[in-house]
């Protein structure tokens, strides 16, 4: 049986909502990760973009680690365009920072920790072990595609992205 994708957009609320009560997740918002797209908007799109891979191959995955794994993948918590030496190779180390953080501040499954750790195979070496991890894999490079190159996300996913953007009970004083 085919999910709605109410069902996925109805989980991914209330997993940021989850996240920006109990965690640093809020944070997220104040770093640009490709173009002019926000590390909120831009995991935010990975979430819906994997749940519609998800749902367009009717994949039996855990979801909810799926979700978490792809709303923390890029938990590192930094402005990574700052121009110190050490962010020359942001995209061979975030992922581990990005795990790090995540472990601080919620208690991950080994799915959602390889999902975190993973998503930047090829670029670090070591595959994905989960189906759920290649599945962020995978949306995580569409949207950046996307991102770097039309400056934005678009479609039902920035729509989606807008919505938790307003929805949120992100506080500035955090």
């Amino acid at each position: 049986m085919r999910i709605r994708r109410n069902y996925f957009e109805d989980l991914i609320s209330k997993e940021v909502d989850r996240l920006e009560r109990d965690s640093r997740f809020s944070r997220t918002r104040l770093y640009i990760q490709h173009g002019k797209v926000s590390v909120f908007v831009h995991c935010v799109c990975v979430a819906y973009m994997s749940c519609a891979i998800t749902r367009f191959f009717n994949l039996d995955l855990d979801v909810s680690a799926l979700i978490i794994g792809a709303l923390l993948h890029d938990y590192f918590l930094y402005d990574w365009h700052d121009g110190e030496l050490c962010r020359k190779i942001h995209g061979f180390t975030h992922p581990f920072k990005a795990c790090k953080n995540a472990k601080e501040d919620c208690e991950l499954t080994p799915v959602e920790e390889n999902i975190i750790k993973r998503h930047m195979f090829p670029l670090v070496p070591i595959p994905p072990r989960y189906r759920e991890a290649w599945v962020v894999c995978l949306a995580d490079k569409l949207c950046a595609c996307e991102e770097t190159l039309r400056g934005r996300c678009g479609g039902k996913k920035m729509k989606f992205a807008q919505k938790m953007l307003e929805h949120s009970i992100f506080d500035d004083d955090d």
